[in-house]
């Protein structure tokens, strides 16, 4: 079956900073509600006219949608830089707010030569085996949830489920009260979808995050423990240990980089499954399938569309490209180019090759892909275990994100049959 996604999404089209858009090729904005809901039909518009968009709102943002461009710009590291991979609202109109203050603290941040220092500390916690020992607590925590769900046969699999999964995740990984995780999951939604809201209410939560995770630390630094947060305190920069201001950054990307990314995942597949009965019963049926299941929902669902700054003036279809333009680049529509992908919009389990580009290409690729696939594996098939027949609720409103990460805000389901927990 092709995409069937939702043409309109409730939120008011005045939600955007510069007003609706008038036209996607040449007024484009990636806060504009009406967006996420209808990237496909956006995309394949543009991909038939002039296959890059381009917009004066942020101070000039530009979205090439082919898979050629996304992919040449990613490796291009020297023409566009890592410096700002968020695309917000800038100080009384001036050039946007750019995370470019962190510059070199974390691998998402830092450019060649300095990327790979900036990131190979890390790489060993991540590592297949490491990560691959984490499954027994990820199941606990879903089977957790579902037990809450218990017995109720409608509700919102996004806020009841799917939200939760990789925040309690991401607590236990960096050893924080299992408590906070809450709290993390609502800086984690303001980050990412108040992109246009006042830059003083965005520091203020920044500066809020921020000393919560220094006190964190510093419980550590008093009290050692086999987490991620006691590993990034005896790693090394340099030759030198990771300075406190290397340490919260890192720690601050862990959080944004893994909570929000996953559950738009899980909650786009428990979407998907609601919405194609076919798959969700042949899922029940061929468990094994789930390897494949997987990679197909994160090439037809990636989440993640990040940016790039343009390091000096260069051109793309003939268009003058200036320096410190923002140039985003939609890894998702990528994922769905019909001059790369047979059937593109489709879900195919039999898939013979899948390259996707749901984790980003390049020197940036994501650093915690071992673990977002196996969050999403143990999530998705722990609920189709619990819940064999579901379907989407289709009175109740349809509600996508605002943004760079794309995914459904709400996904109300109706449980049709239920297992009974485990014992």
């Amino acid at each position: 079956m092709s995409y069937d996604g939702p043409a309109t999404s409730p939120i008011a089209d005045d939600d955007s900073l510069y007003g609706p858009v008038s036209n996607w090729e040449s007024d484009f904005d990636h806060a504009d509600p009406q967006y996420n809901p209808n990237t496909w039909q956006i995309w394949s518009d543009l991909r038939e006219g002039c296959p890059v968009a381009h917009s004066d709102r942020y101070g000039g943002v530009w979205l090439p949608v082919t898979h050629a461009d996304v992919q040449r710009i990613a490796h291009d590291t020297e023409t566009f830089s890592n410096r700002g991979p968020l695309v917000m609202r800038g100080i009384d109109g001036q050039d946007p707010v750019e995370i470019g203050d962190s510059l070199n603290l974390t691998p998402l941040t830092s450019d060649p030569p300095n990327h790979r220092e900036a990131k190979a500390p890390m790489l060993p916690y991540f590592s297949p085996k490491r990560v691959a020992a984490m499954e027994d607590e990820i199941r606990e925590a879903c089977i957790t949830l579902l037990d809450e769900i218990g017995t109720t046969t409608a509700f919102d699999a996004a806020e009841r489920y799917a939200q939760h999964i990789p925040t309690i995740v991401t607590c236990k990984l960096l050893g924080f009260p299992i408590e906070d995780a809450e709290q993390l999951r609502q800086w984690t939604k303001a980050g990412f979808e108040n992109i246009n809201e006042p830059p003083e209410q965005r520091m203020a939560r920044m500066m809020e995050e921020f000393g919560y995770l220094a006190a964190r630390v510093a419980d550590h630094r008093a009290n050692p423990q086999d987490d991620l947060t006691t590993f990034l305190i005896n790693c090394e920069y340099r030759g030198e240990p990771f300075s406190d201001e290397r340490i919260l950054h890192n720690m601050a990307l862990l959080m944004v980089a893994g909570i929000d990314t996953t559950w738009s995942s899980i909650g786009s597949s428990l979407w998907h499954l609601g919405n194609h009965p076919e798959h969700l019963a042949r899922l029940v049926a061929e468990p094994e399938l789930w390897p494949n299941a997987i990679e197909e929902f994160l090439r037809l669902y990636a989440p993640v569309t990040m940016a790039r700054k343009v390091e000096t003036d260069t051109e793309l279809h003939g268009c003058p490209v200036k320096a410190n333009d923002w140039m985003l680049l939609p890894f998702p529509a990528a994922n769905v180019d019909p001059t790369v992908w047979d059937r593109p919009e489709e879900f195919l389990f039999d898939r013979p090759k899948n390259p996707h580009f749901a984790f980003g290409l390049g020197v940036h690729r994501c650093l915690g892909s071992n673990l977002a696939r196996l969050e999403m594996r143990v999530a998705l098939s722990e609920f189709v275990k619990r819940f064999p027949t579901f379907v989407t609720d289709e009175t109740q409103p349809m509600e996508w994100s605002v943004g760079q990460i794309r995914g459904p805000k709400v996904v109300h389901l109706r449980i049709l049959e239920a297992a009974a927990p485990a014992a």
